[in-house]
């Protein structure tokens, strides 16, 4: 029973902090938070503890964290997400040629 209420409650605290993500991206992160709970708190967990040892910014927490879980965040991904989440990194790169002239 409280499995699901703590699940529940998680998942309003993360819906809380994700204001201005674009609704795709919520579903995306919160659907990686059900499927592997414990590694979220894991990192969660990771990442208070360097805000808190070294007066780091959340920004800087979380470049120092998360590539250490590269792996098993890409392990809680649905293939959807992975291909999802190339088209936004080619969306990124992909306006320029390499000579700096812009692609139409």
């Amino acid at each position: 029973m409280f499995g699901k209420l703590k699940q529940f409650a998680l998942k309003k605290v993360v819906q809380s902090q994700m204001k201005n993500v674009p609704a795709d991206q919520q579903a995306m992160i919160l659907t990686m938070l059900e499927k592997d709970p414990a590694l979220f708190e894991k990192i969660a967990k990771e990442m208070q503890a360097e805000l808190k040892a070294n007066g780091n910014n959340q920004m800087a927490a979380a470049m120092k964290v998360l590539p250490k879980y590269q792996t098993q965040i890409m392990g809680a991904m649905t293939p959807e997400m992975k291909e999802k989440l190339i088209a936004m990194q080619m969306g990124s790169q992909g306006k320029f040629n390499p000579n700096g002239s812009i692609r139409s």
